[in-house]
């Protein structure tokens, strides 16, 4: 079978870009798409914004501490949806074969040159120069002939950059990185794979999958593959999110009201980044807590107008964990997810973001 040729696109600072391109006061200045407000999350940070530290899910006040001089917006996800369209409308001249993994986002199968351009690398370029026209924005696009290495290229050159990963420098690419900056390593799994001497994809390649199994179960499949820079996974079309969430897996269990609550926060932020990001309300909220013995409880709660911020996420969230005190055993992991997803949002499936270990399983979202 042919090798696939697939692009990454991914908008450089998407929220924050647009802010800056419609507001000329705001470009060159560290800027942070969000609330300023005490329980305040950054959803998006600018370029300006990161080199202090700055990033998304980041507490606002943490985020103000770091960089002083940040100026809040807040969002305007009807705009960023818009924007996004645009874009997917340029996506669609090239392939029908379109994955969006938010509004940022997405993999492009362009194996079939459907424009007679002469190459990936080419329809690449020509798409970037086509939103940077129709936008006023900058993308970052990776090149390869999988989506693993498609996505690791895109974040090679950053802001506004093109990385191109032939067959042939597939595997040196990927085992000249450091495991974190594999999709699915977390700062959890990371650790872990330091204290067993693996710090880049050639440790990683170099253990057998045994070996592999005995540490990180399921995933050492998933983690012998992406080391051997293999990928086999097509790009599925257009493929609607049913939720979007996040969860946690604690270093020790919890048990008391005060710590739960305290530990459930930083999830709630995930969560509430990663549904700003989609620009995605939804009705029901779902907890989801693993208790030590690993026993799975899930409690919900819909409301009747769809939840659009992060308070009445957090509002939800709390409610719902306060219906399971007092709890009998410590709990390992909190998450939350919200779905009955709004249709205008076209929000995309992403998995459960595990904070602890960033994915709970190694699948691309």
């Amino acid at each position: 079978m042919s090798l696939r040729k697939i692009v990454h696109i991914d908008m450089d600072a998407f929220y924050a870009s647009v802010e800056q391109r419609d507001d000329p006061a705001l470009r060159r200045q560290p800027v942070a798409v969000g609330s300023a407000r005490a329980r305040g999350v950054v959803a998006a940070a600018s370029y300006e914004a990161r080199v202090f530290g700055v990033r998304s899910a980041m507490a606002s006040v943490t985020a103000l501490r770091r960089c002083p001089a940040l100026v809040f917006v807040p969002p305007r996800f009807d705009v960023y949806r818009a924007v996004s369209q645009q874009i997917r409308a340029i996506f669609a001249d090239y392939t029908d074969l379109i994955e969006p993994l938010s509004l940022d986002e997405a993999y492009l199968d362009v194996t079939e040159d459907r424009r007679g351009i002469g190459s990936a690398t080419a329809i690449a370029a020509e798409i970037r120069a086509r939103i940077k026209a129709d936008t006023g924005l900058t993308a970052s696009a990776g090149v390869s002939y999988n989506k693993f290495i498609a996505k690791l290229a895109s974040d090679q050159n950053k802001p506004d950059g093109l990385c191109v990963i032939k067959p042939a420098q597939g595997p040196a690419f990927v085992a000249a990185l450091p495991v974190k900056r594999f999709h699915g390593v977390g700062p959890v799994t990371a650790a872990k794979m330091e204290r067993l001497g693996i710090h880049t994809g050639a440790d990683l390649r170099d253990r057998s999958i045994a070996e592999l199994a005995r540490h990180f179960g399921s995933s050492a499949g998933y983690f012998h593959r992406a080391a051997h820079g293999e990928d086999d996974r097509p790009v599925r079309p257009d493929r609607p999110s049913k939720s979007i969430g996040a969860e946690r897996t604690f270093g020790t269990d919890l048990a008391g009201r005060a710590d739960l609550e305290r530990a459930l926060e930083p999830v709630i932020d995930a969560a509430w980044a990663r549904i700003a990001r989609a620009g995605a309300s939804g009705r029901t909220l779902t907890l989801k807590a693993k208790f030590a013995d690993f026993r799975l409880v899930a409690r919900s709660r819909t409301t009747v107008l769809p939840m659009a911020d992060r308070d009445a996420i957090a509002v939800a969230a709390h409610a719902l964990l306060r219906s399971l005190l007092p709890v009998d055993q410590g709990i390992r992991l909190l998450g939350v997810t919200l779905s009955g997803l709004d249709d205008g949002t076209r929000a995309r499936a992403q998995p459960p973001l595990d904070l602890g270990d960033m994915f709970g399983q190694p699948v691309a979202r």
